[in-house]
């Protein structure tokens, strides 16, 4: 395992993904990761699934931030599923004052129609809120040692996150323009701010990988790693497996060792050579890119909180290592 040097050094961390390789496992568990050392972290939700609230077994969450979990060794995680209509009523009362008035607008719909007519405006309104969770003050020091993001999957990752950047460009004064160009700093700072795509060693994620590495540093967005989700290990390396030791075998377990089920066990480990060579071969394809890759390991059990636990394990290693 590679250590992931923009873990550490980071305070926003957008994980995105392919839908169906785990995204939001990664992003759960390095929120956690993160709150090791007795450090606070904030793990925030924009597509309105509730996927947060079901990893860490707590009822759905509501638009504000709640304390849901502990570090592997101390520190708090605090989630928040942003919810657009509220985001735009958190505007409206700090940039226009309409605090009451905000309220009565939801109430006459006028809320939802606008983020509806302007899906550009419900991303503007969502990221908003996560860069001011990320730089966020309380008391003289940040509200949040590290902001962990739960971001669009890589379909529609770039436009998600450059919308801000286009809504800059098109407002030439006013609070639109200085929010807009506030976020759009945030996310394309370096120095700040990671974008970590979660992969599968499979065919077609590892091409949307590629795909949207490309399309993120075309657009100025500062990649940090790429982690590779549900890694088989090999229990069978540099075992000869033949059909005279696995008859041997059967027999001593006192299991059946007849001609149909010692074909279809070397049927089985051929497979599984086969399934491991295809994946260091996509592996090999991702070490070409410039970015350090992290490996989180299959869980036979599925995933659980004690699953996510066992990932935010592994990611404190390479959070250590980077520090090293």
């Amino acid at each position: 395992m590679t250590p992931a040097a923009s873990f550490p050094s980071r305070r926003l961390h957008i994980v995105t993904g392919k839908g169906g390789t785990g995204k939001t496992t990664v992003a759960a568990a390095l929120a956690l990761a993160l709150a090791s050392g007795g450090r606070r972290t904030l793990l925030v939700e924009v597509e309105g699934r509730q996927g947060i609230a079901q990893l860490f077994d707590v009822p759905p969450l509501p638009y504000e931030e709640r304390l849901i979990a502990r570090g592997p060794d101390g520190g708090q995680v605090y989630a928040l599923a942003v919810d657009a209509e509220e985001a735009l009523l958190d505007y409206l009362a700090m940039f226009y004052k309409l605090g009451r008035a905000g309220r009565a607008l939801k109430k006459l719909g006028a809320i939802d129609f606008a983020t509806t007519i302007a899906p550009g405006l419900r991303d503007i309104l969502l990221t908003g809120k996560v860069k001011e969770a990320t730089t966020r003050m309380v008391n003289g020091r940040r509200a949040y040692d590290a902001v962990v993001l739960d971001a669009p999957p890589t379909g529609r990752v770039t436009r998600f996150l450059n919308v801000t950047a286009e809504a800059a460009k098109l407002a030439k004064v006013g609070p639109i323009k200085t929010h807009s160009e506030g976020v759009a700093a945030i996310l394309r700072a370096k120095a700040t701010t990671a974008v970590h795509v979660v992969t599968l060693l499979e065919d077609m994620p590892v091409q949307e990988t590629a795909d949207a590495i490309t399309e993120l540093t075309a657009h100025g967005m500062p990649v940090g790693s790429i982690i590779l989700n549900g890694v088989r290990t090999d229990p069978l390396e540099g075992a000869k497996v033949t059909q005279a030791e696995l008859k041997r075998g059967l027999a001593a377990a006192g299991l059946p060792a007849d001609k149909a089920v010692v074909t279809g066990l070397l049927d089985e480990v051929r497979a599984h050579k086969t399934r491991l060579e295809l994946e260091a071969g996509l592996r090999s394809e991702l070490s070409g890119e410039p970015y350090p890759l992290v490996e989180l390991p299959l869980l036979a059990e599925g995933i659980d909180l004690s699953g996510l636990y066992q990932l935010a394990r592994i990611l404190m290693t390479a959070d250590e290592g980077s520090q090293g």
